[in-house]
């Protein structure tokens, strides 16, 4: 069982992609989480959900365009999705919220339209919205490993400003932070994680991944860099453990993952009802 993902390209593509996509989705939902932004993740994925029909729809209609995975167009969406709801937040100043449900459900209309024009929902479709051990290819990994180090090099670099945001929005403003800016940047990071982990969890469970393991952190954690622990530890449990079962079994990655998740969050519940887990 676990030879095949030494023995297999594809799964060591797969395993290794994972891995990274384990500890970035955590790492940034904790933030997400924190701000209670944790919507944003969902709206990108929907949007890039209509990337990807829209890439899927150019391999049909523009022969020039066969070569190109709809995953990079997917990624295009989502990236260009956050610098929109930044835009919508400007507009709806007394509602920035509303941005959100804006772009979720115009993303999903696009991608409803898009998919059908693209003869409907297929392999390919399912594999984007629920994650598949046989699509990461070389070059994804690539991007997926590029990414990853970019993000995490950036929470380092930014880690004092973006804790300060997370706790005092406004006390970051006058203490001269440009929050403006390094919100911005951090959305399209976000943007930039969901696009890496679709092969992988899947774009209508990326979200769940985000949050999630965030979630059982914040009940064991007595710190906050101790959320940045056990989230990324709970997360890769999950993916190594989806990645294991969803190939033994033969079932989609992103729903395994997803699942494996959400027991860890009910487990670590059930635990700390009973005392066996102290509280923080």
């Amino acid at each position: 069982m676990f030879e095949a993902f030494f023995t297999f390209p594809f799964l060591q593509q797969a395993l290794l992609a994972g891995l990274v996509v384990g500890m970035v989705c955590p790492i940034v939902g904790v933030f997400l989480v924190v701000r209670r932004l944790s919507l944003i993740a969902d709206t990108l994925a929907h949007v890039a959900l209509s990337g990807v029909a829209a890439g899927l729809f150019l391999q049909k209609t523009v022969s020039a365009l066969q070569g190109v995975s709809p995953v990079y167009v997917g990624m295009a969406f989502s990236v260009a999705g956050a610098f929109f709801v930044e835009h919508l937040r400007r507009i709806f100043r007394s509602y920035p919220d509303l941005s959100l449900p804006i772009l979720l459900s115009a993303g999903t209309a696009l991608a409803a339209v898009l998919i059908s024009l693209a003869d409907g929902f297929n392999g390919d479709v399912f594999g984007y919205l629920f994650g598949s051990l046989i699509a990461i290819s070389r070059a994804d990994l690539t991007i997926v490993l590029l990414v990853g180090a970019v993000v995490l090099a950036t929470v380092v670099l930014l880690y004092k400003e973006l804790f300060f945001l997370s706790f005092d929005e406004e006390g970051a403003a006058v203490a001269g932070i440009p929050r403006r800016a390094i919100h911005a940047v951090f959305v399209v990071f976000v943007a930039a994680v969901i696009g890496v982990a679709m092969n992988i969890v899947g774009l209508l469970l990326v979200s769940s991944l985000i949050t999630l393991p965030v979630a059982a952190a914040l009940q064991m954690a007595r710190s906050f860099k101790q959320v940045f622990v056990y989230a990324v530890g709970f997360s890769e449990l999950a993916v190594l453990g989806g990645l294991v079962l969803s190939y033994v079994l033969d079932l989609a990655t992103g729903g395994v993952i997803v699942l494996l998740a959400a027991a860890i969050l009910l487990l670590v519940l059930v635990a700390k009802r009973f005392g066996v887990v102290p509280h923080p």
